[in-house]
């Protein structure tokens, strides 16, 4: 009865950490694998939702004041004019706001230029609306966008374009002059943008996170897509919205009652909360985020990693395997599962292109094929622990022994 599965469906495959996990359950990994927090999240925001629940908020729902709060901020941060009751769409989770924006503009055959490597889930909503992704790498170890690589992906049939900033997996912020190459593109071509900002207040050093929206012309093109989840830990929750010109996000509230209904109530109350938080908190977010980078920036550089594009942004870190090793980036972590019990993720997950199949003098792979992405999104005394198991294995050369 296989036969009976969508064209779609049976393009679909496990991802490389779905085929991990199992292995890294029966070892009792240390996961620094998945980009969740494993410390609590804030408990104002928790004590919120708590009362939320209490009061019987319960029930399908659209929390009044979660679009104006919103409104407010996109004002205040990026100079952007929105209205509350008509720019904005309430979803479950920045997946599913991502889901209904690609299913409000995609038709059949439509292409969308994605930057690679990039999160899986995009590749997947484009498929599932009809459209073909078109991918374009960004070029390592800095991950830097080269202009050309971009222009000449557009073809007749582009309707729109991807982007993450701050971005998953490599920790890149897409600086002011590729953003701008970006948009004036875009302009250029009469393309709509789709933009994933979820990591949009998780910037370190001087970087600063600029909304492609923001840009000259841009707005009335682009559908900003973000979320709840990283900002205030709580990936559970689902709550997430879509902020877009009127005629969009009235397509994406319609598609999302067909998909999902409502997003939480009591967590939409508890987004009130959370939303209106002071200053101080993003301040304390970004500075707490920083030292947990550093920390598994300097671990993993002692472990012999190669780490030269330390994360601008986000909750990740892109790791070039050690110069000595001849594994794989997924036979080197089912090593350090085995063998270390700690478990991340395989670069190759991330890449969609193969435009470079240069061959590494150890092992013959292409550097698709030499990342690995390690979460820092994780709790001091994971960290530690993480960092102990992985120094019992450091050999005589003070780097790790895959053996």
């Amino acid at each position: 009865m296989e036969d009976k599965l969508s064209s779609v469906a049976k393009s679909f495959a496990p991802s490389p950490i779905q085929e991990l996990s199992h292995l890294a359950q029966r070892c009792n990994a240390i996961n620094l694998a998945e980009g969740f927090p494993d410390f609590p999240a804030p408990s104002h925001i928790k004590s919120a939702a708590i009362s939320a629940i209490h009061s019987d908020f319960n029930q399908y729902r659209h929390a009044p004041g979660i679009c104006d709060l919103l409104a407010n901020i996109m004002k205040q941060i990026h100079g952007l004019d929105v209205n509350p009751l008509t720019d904005i769409a309430i979803c479950c989770g920045q997946s599913e706001a991502f889901a209904a924006a690609a299913f409000a503009i995609i038709d059949k055959g439509d292409e969308v230029v994605l930057f690679d490597p990039c999160y899986e889930t995009y590749e997947g909503c484009i498929k599932m609306a009809g459209g073909v992704p078109v991918y374009v790498a960004l070029d390592p170890p800095q991950w830097t966008l080269d202009p050309n690589k971009f222009i000449n992906s557009f073809t007749g049939r582009t309707k729109a374009v991807v982007l993450n900033s701050p971005h998953n997996p490599t920790g890149k912020v897409f600086t002011k002059d590729e953003l701008e190459i970006i948009a004036g593109e875009c302009r250029t071509r009469n393309c709509l943008a789709i933009t994933d900002e979820v990591y949009e207040h998780i910037t370190f050093n001087s970087e600063k996170h600029i909304s492609l929206a923001s840009f000259p012309g841009m707005q009335e093109r682009t559908i900003i897509t973000s979320s709840l989840s990283k900002t205030f830990s709580v990936t559970g929750w689902r709550v997430g919205w879509a902020i877009a010109p009127a005629f969009i996000a009235s397509a994406i509230r319609n598609i999302h009652t067909k998909l999902t209904d409502s997003a939480p109530a009591p967590f939409q109350e508890a987004a009130l909360t959370a939303l209106g938080s002071p200053p101080e908190y993003f301040e304390s977010l970004r500075s707490d985020y920083e030292s947990r980078r550093d920390y598994i920036v300097n671990l993993l550089t002692r472990v012999g990693f190669k780490i030269q594009f330390k994360p601008q942004g986000a909750l990740f870190l892109f790791a070039e395997l050690p110069e000595n090793c001849k594994l794989s980036d997924v036979d080197y972590v089912k090593m350090l599962i085995q063998t270390a019990g700690v478990v991340a993720v395989p670069g190759r997950g991330f890449f969609h292109t193969h435009l470079s199949r240069e061959k590494f003098s150890l092992g013959g792979y292409s550097y698709q094929e030499r990342y690995i992405r390690f979460a820092f999104c994780k709790s001091d005394q994971t960290l530690a622990s993480a960092a102990k198991r992985l120094g019992e294995l450091i050999d005589a050369t003070g780097c790790l022994n895959p053996q």
